[in-house]
C-alpha cells in the first residue's frame, strides 16, 4: 500500500502529499485546471473536488492549493486517501510522453529564516536527497548553481538540501536589496537545464545521512538512539528554518554529543539558544539522562 504524508507550507492554502519515492524525475508540473491536467490522470481526479484551485506535482510530492470555502483539517485525510486508493489500483500520476517536448516552468519563491543573514528559496521541484553545504567558490565542483551564485558579492555560503537552496549573505547588502535578483537567478538557472547538483561529486555525504552508511551499525547503542532522534525530530524542524543538524559524535566519558550545523543554523544566533534549550533538553528527557550536552562543533 502506497504510503502519503502530510506535510504542511509556509501556504496555509497549500498542503504537500509526500511518497516515500520520487514521482517524477528532474520535472515539475503545475496544473490550474482539469483541462490542463490532460498529462495526469491524477490531477484531472483531483480537480472533481470543488475545493481544489491548483495541482502541482515535483519529485517527491503532490501539493495542492485549495479554495477557502473548506478548511485543510477537514479534507486532508479523505484527500491522502484518494490518492492512495488512485495510486495503489495502477492510475497513472504522470503521463510522461505527453509532457516530455513541454518545458515546465517552476516556481521559486523566498523564505525568512531565524538567521537574518540567510533566506531560505524554496523550488517546486526535488533537487537532491543529500544535504550540501559550500563555504566558498572552492568548494562548488558538484554545483554548478552554487559556483555562479557565488560570483554575487554578498554571497558568503550557499546550502542545498531536498527542494530548497539557502543563501547566507554578507552584511553589505540587505536582503529587499538584492531578494529579487537571487530568486530570479535561481529560477532561471534551473528552468535553462542548468544543473544544481552533480550527485556523483558529492565527496563527503556519511555525516549528512549517517542512518544510511555502513558506519551506523559500528555506533554504540546511545549513538545511534541520538542519531534516530535527530533524524526524527530535529531535522524536520531545522530543515524548515533552511538548516540541517548533522551528527558528529557521542563520547560517553562526558555525556557530549557533538553536532554540526549546516546552511541557515550555522552562525544563526539563536543557534545556541537552540542547541541547550531544545535540543539539549529533548535528548535528556529522550534518553533520560540529565548528564547529556549538546555542543556544535561549528559554533
Amino acid at each position: 500500500m502506497t504510503k502519503i504524508t502530510i506535510k504542511e507550507t509556509q501556504n496555509p492554502a497549500i498542503l504537500k502529499f509526500e511518497f516515500e519515492d520520487f514521482i517524477t524525475q528532474n520535472q515539475s508540473f503545475e496544473f490550474k485546471n482539469i483541462d490542463e491536467a490532460n498529462a495526469s490522470p491524477l490531477a484531472q481526479q483531483l480537480f472533481y473536488l470543488p475545493f481544489v484551485k491548483t495541482v502541482y506535482i515535483s519529485g517527491n510530492f503532490i501539493a495542492i492549493e485549495r479554495y477557502s470555502i473548506v478548511e485543510w483539517d477537514d479534507v486532508k485525510d479523505a484527500v491522502a486517501e484518494q490518492i492512495t486508493a488512485f495510486v495503489d489500483k495502477g492510475g497513472v500520476i504522470i503521463n510522461i510522453d505527453e509532457t516530455t517536448t513541454k518545458k515546465q516552468p517552476i516556481t521559486v519563491y523566498g523564505e525568512t529564516t531565524p538567521n537574518p543573514a540567510a533566506l531560505k528559496f524554496v523550488v517546486s521541484r526535488m533537487l537532491t536527497r543529500n544535504a550540501v553545504e559550500y563555504k566558498n567558490i572552492d568548494q562548488t565542483a558538484s554545483s554548478p548553481l552554487a559556483k555562479e551564485l557565488f560570483k554575487f558579492p554578498y554571497v558568503k555560503e550557499v546550502f542545498i538540501d531536498e527542494n530548497y537552496i539557502s543563501v547566507t549573505k554578507y552584511d553589505i547588502n540587505n536582503w529587499d536589496e538584492i531578494t529579487l535578483e537571487v530568486r530570479s537567478f535561481i529560477k532561471q538557472f534551473i528552468e535553462n537545464g542548468g544543473t544544481v547538483l552533480d550527485e556523483s561529486l558529492i565527496e563527503v555525504a556519511t555525516k549528512n545521512d549517517i542512518t544510511k552508511d555502513e558506519n551506523f551499525d559500528k555506533l554504540d547503542v546511545t549513538s545511534q538512539q541520538i542519531i534516530n532522534i535527530l533524524e526524527e525530530y530535529v531535522k524536520p524542524a531545522v530543515a524548515a528554518d533552511g538548516g540541517n543538524i548533522a551528527f558528529d559524535s557521542y563520547n560517553e566519558n562526558d555525556k557530549t554529543v557533538k553536532v554540526i550545523l549546516q546552511g541557515a543554523c550555522s552562525g544563526c544566533p539563536s543557534s545556541t539558544f537552540t542547541l541547550k534549550s531544545g535540543i539539549e533538553n529533548m535528548l535528556k528527557s529522550m534518553l533520560n539522562d540529565e548528564a547529556i550536552k549538546v555542543e556544535a562543533v561549528n559554533a
